[in-house]
């Protein structure tokens, strides 16, 4: 029997999609995790937001994390707490692409199920 396929992000969110028996003819056009993402779609606000953590990381020394609040904080308008699941869904679309490393306690963890305080760090 043949092993199924290796997880993918999903285009919206990062979360990692994970292989069902029902998507075997289409697993290559499977880019959603779920209705509310293939709803939203990648749109033109996200990539400011991917930018914004890059440049915020690269005035830190290397190594140094960034917390997405600080990101939140930095785009300026309205209430921050609002901005706080895109700036983690665009650190998980930066984790799917191999630029980014998510943090707790200093030990990298899985984007998709990491719970409570987060860190951000560019990969070595």
């Amino acid at each position: 029997m043949e092993s199924p396929p290796p997880p993918k992000p999903c285009a919206v969110c990062g979360r990692a999609i994970t292989w069902r028996k029902k998507w075997a003819r289409d697993w290559e056009a499977v880019r959603y995790c779920s209705d509310a993402c293939r709803g939203r779609r990648t749109q033109a606000r996200d990539s400011p937001l991917e930018a914004l953590i890059l440049e915020l990381l690269a005035r830190r020394a290397g190594g140094a994390t960034v917390c997405p609040s600080e990101v939140a904080r930095a785009v300026g308008d309205g209430d921050w707490r609002v901005r706080m699941e895109p700036v983690r869904e665009a650190a998980r679309r930066l984790v799917a692409r191999g630029v980014l490393d998510i943090v707790q306690g200093g030990r990298v963890v899985d984007p998709s199920t990491a719970r409570g305080p987060i860190r951000l760090r560019l990969r070595p």
